[in-house]
């Protein structure tokens, strides 16, 4: 699977495919550089008026509702529905799930439209299933493992692909469960990271030939990353910075003897 990694890696530098990002003010710019440094190209239209003509010409698209509000759910949900329409991936970041009624709502909307994925972390991927239950803002309350059984209802219910971040990263889709234990717990203190994975799969995706293995590519890429820019970094700062370098430089032998990846995991 390392060496499948590694091809699907070669092929996104070779073909730069263009991810349309409608994400939150806070991650935009390291989103942005995340994906020129791993070969795809970004454009970031958030306007209703042009979201179908750019969409039209892009190969995925990325809806984050990090910095929602009522304008920007009704661009997201166009974008969905068109995304649809004409055939294109795209995934969904449910940024902050079960903290607000409004941010519930655009989300059951966009549910309701099927994304090829879903990726969020253990709090988000749980409120999904549970409106009812609450995370800390942003960030995980639960460990990533805790999640399991929500993202297999997901799974089941929408037919989404489910990535949940984490100290272990879990992709499910339908039996198969894929394990990565790559990362480092000094990727938790960079904003936004887990907004750059959402970004990074969304750039596998847009090789559009099988999105299971495109999510755990994309999963892979940015938790391996991630750790290998850990072991240089002195601390946060210099961890961003070099995440772009790693995923820039990023090399079949560094996949091959780093990743922790386990297919069919299947864990309790």
């Amino acid at each position: 699977m390392e060496n499948d990694i590694y091809t699907l890696l070669t092929q996104v530098r070779s073909t730069t495919p263009l991810v349309q990002n409608i994400t939150n003010f806070v991650v935009m710019n390291n989103t942005a550089n995340a994906l020129l440094a791993l070969g795809a190209s970004p454009i970031m239209v958030h306007a209703e008026e042009e979201i179908e003509e750019v969409l039209t010409f892009c190969n995925s698209l990325v809806i984050n509702i990090g910095t929602l509000s009522k304008p920007w759910a009704e661009s997201m949900i166009l974008a969905a529905s068109f995304a649809n329409k004409i055939g294109k991936p795209w995934i969904l970041d449910p940024v902050g799930a079960g903290i607000s009624s409004l941010r519930n709502e655009t989300l059951k909307k966009l549910l309701a439209l099927k994304p090829i994925v879903i990726r969020g972390n253990a709090s988000e991927i749980m409120a999904l299933q549970n409106f009812g239950s609450t995370g800390k803002g942003v960030d995980s309350t639960e460990e990533s493992s805790t999640a399991l059984e929500a993202g297999k209802f997901l799974n089941k219910e929408y037919g989404s692909i489910i990535c949940i971040s984490g100290e272990i990263d879990y992709v499910i889709s339908g039996d198969e469960v894929a394990e990565i234990a790559n990362g480092s717990a000094m990727m938790t203190k960079v904003t936004g990271l887990g907004c750059t994975s959402t970004a990074i799969i969304a750039a596998f995706l847009g090789l559009g030939n099988n999105p299971f293995q495109e999510a755990i590519a994309g999963v892979a890429i940015t938790s391996l990353a991630g750790e290998l820019s850990a072991s240089i970094s002195k601390g946060p700062g210099s961890l961003q910075l070099n995440l772009y370098d790693t995923l820039y430089n990023l090399s079949k032998e560094q996949i091959s003897e780093n990743l922790k990846l386990k297919r069919n995991a299947n864990p309790s």
